[in-house]
């Protein structure tokens, strides 16, 4: 299973790619996998502040819908648009042209408190 050591993740199997103060997010190779075929992806909080762990949309699969958490406070200032016509992008490329979201990060503490790929691999029992 791909885990790429360069991303951070969350204990809610989102991934996060950071340059500067944005980050780009996306669900981790495991979390599609255990989705199945994703059908959808909904994010309706584009241009709107939310705080971590808040929700910030939906990923639809075939047998179920599930919400999307927001692992740092920020921004939401990008929506991946591709996905509206291929949602399969985020099981076929999860961590490349599957990304969901950019987010203006407000409050840089909160990345220490992301998963290196080591941590996330043994909550996945990887």
């Amino acid at each position: 299973m791909s885990i790429p050591a360069n991303l951070k993740y969350t204990k809610d199997h989102e991934w996060v790619s950071l340059e500067g103060d944005i980050a780009t997010v996306g669900i981790t190779h495991f979390a599609q996998k255990e989705l199945g075929d994703i059908v959808y992806v909904e994010v309706e909080t584009l241009d709107q502040t939310l705080d971590k762990d808040e929700v910030f949309g939906t990923v639809e699969a075939v047998k179920t819908v599930s919400d999307l958490f927001l692992p740092l406070s920020g921004e939401i200032i990008a929506f991946n648009d591709a996905l509206e016509s291929s949602p399969e992008t985020v099981n076929s490329d999860p961590y490349g042209a599957g990304w969901m979201i950019k987010v203006k990060i407000s409050n840089s503490a909160e990345v220490e408190q992301l998963l290196s790929s080591e941590a996330y691999q043994e909550l996945i029992g990887a």
